[in-house]
């Protein structure tokens, strides 16, 4: 019963470590699942506004020097929104007029072409009709006239996905000699600027390594799992061999190997109330070895030793399987008989004393046999036995009758 205990609150411990290792890999596997997002987010914001503040520069470069001419190619048009779109020079070159707006687009077509990112420039409060905002836009636009200083996030288009950044344009001075019209003043909020270039590869790569992450984690988890099993059962194990040998060390003689004293009452007082409560015969025998104390005398310990071990041995095998046998102290042994009535008592007494007395034992440093008897005293239970001792007492009294009777003999009261 103490050891099924124990090896419950073994199992208990192994389930509760294994759910908490299970719940702290899975929050770290978590945590660092929603950490290499939020960096890579970050990383791709950096990217965004690195590409915001460059074309900014550009766009100011430009507005500093009230926009500039580039030579007018095969399919270039001048921009009908501005003063001097087109001009041509005394040698018949014809230039045509870009300012910070179509210099977006333009870089912006030229960036798209090559698949790195796309800028679009854009506001509420349209110039060109071909700048309206989209949705994103459009919420980006409205959270800069609240005062949000950047909007970005992750948009999915035509099964990939792109993340989208975009920041306000205030108006300078120099903004003001094409959007004077507009009624526009210096540091309002004009519009802005959205970039979008395409995250899908990073986003592969990172789906990738989540997954790999998560079968590393599984295997890493299954196999700590198994260790901690391995181990606990194999400390089980231990413990479990330990307690037993304890056990059996608690309820057993050392130097006979059968029970000992404490345990062979114990064992007796719960076949007598069995006995008791279901009406059965219980039957007992006292042995106590002859002239032992000669043997030890004559011989030496060491052979008085072997004698009590034969004799445990002898008793032993003349038993049946049932049968309990133990120590009762010194050179006597006691037999508890269950559901035996007092001839098979009797009987089995006899072919005890029979089997003892065919047995010798070989003297210690001497070149001599001794022959072993013993004295036998029974008893069986009655009605009017209250407890063992009552069974013991009239065994007891049998052994010393036999004793007195000239040994070598069964005697009962």
């Amino acid at each position: 019963m103490p050891l099924a205990r124990e090896t419950k609150i073994y199992k208990t411990f192994m389930i509760s470590i294994s759910l908490t290792i299970v719940a702290v890999l899975s929050g770290i596997f978590f945590i660092t699942t929603i950490r290499t997002r939020q960096l890579i987010d970050e990383e791709n914001a950096i990217r965004a506004r690195t590409l915001f503040n460059s074309i900014i520069l550009a766009r100011k470069w430009n507005a500093g020097h009230d926009g500039v001419y580039i030579e007018k190619k095969k399919g270039d048009k001048p921009n009908p929104y501005l003063d001097k779109a087109e001009i041509k020079t005394i040698d018949g070159k014809v230039f045509i007029r870009r300012n910070p707006a179509q210099m977006t687009r333009e870089i912006s077509e030229y960036a798209e072409k090559e698949g790195l990112f796309n800028f679009h420039l854009t506001s509420l409060n349209l110039l060109n009709p071909a700048n309206k905002p989209d949705d994103f836009e459009t919420r980006a636009l409205s959270l800069f006239e609240r005062g949000t200083n950047e909007f970005f996030g992750i948009e999915k288009k035509n099964k990939k996905a792109y993340f989208r950044y975009m920041a306000p344009l205030y108006v300078e001075q120099e903004c003001l000699k094409c959007h004077s019209d507009q009624g526009y003043k210096t540091g309002e909020v004009r519009g802005g600027i959205s970039i979008t270039f395409d995250i899908e590869n990073i986003r592969n790569k990172l789906e990738t390594n989540t997954l790999y992450a998560i079968i590393f984690g599984v295997l890493s988890t299954a196999l700590l799992l198994g260790l901690i099993f391995f181990f606990t059962v194999r400390l089980i194990r231990k413990t479990s061999e330990i307690q037993r040998r304890f056990e059996h060390l608690a309820i057993t003689d050392g130097l006979t190997g059968i029970f000992n004293r404490r345990h062979i009452m114990s064992r007796f007082d719960e076949e007598f109330e069995r006995a008791k409560r279901l009406k059965k015969n219980l039957g007992c025998i006292m042995i106590d070895i002859d002239r032992f104390k000669s043997i030890n005398d004559e011989f030496g310990h060491v052979t008085g030793d072997e004698a009590l071990r034969e004799v445990s041995v002898r008793i032993k095998n003349s038993i049946r399987i049932y049968d309990i046998l133990g120590r009762y102290g010194g050179e006597e042994f006691l037999v508890v008989l269950p559901d035996t009535d007092f001839e098979n008592t009797r009987s089995l007494a006899e072919r005890i004393r029979e089997n003892v007395k065919a047995s010798m034992v070989l003297a210690t440093d001497m070149p001599l046999q001794i022959h072993i008897t013993i004295s036998l005293g029974i008893a069986r239970m009655t009605d009017g036995d209250s407890t063992i001792d009552d069974i013991i007492k009239r065994a007891d009294d049998g052994l010393y009758k036999a004793k007195n009777s000239g040994r070598d003999r069964v005697e009962w009261l």
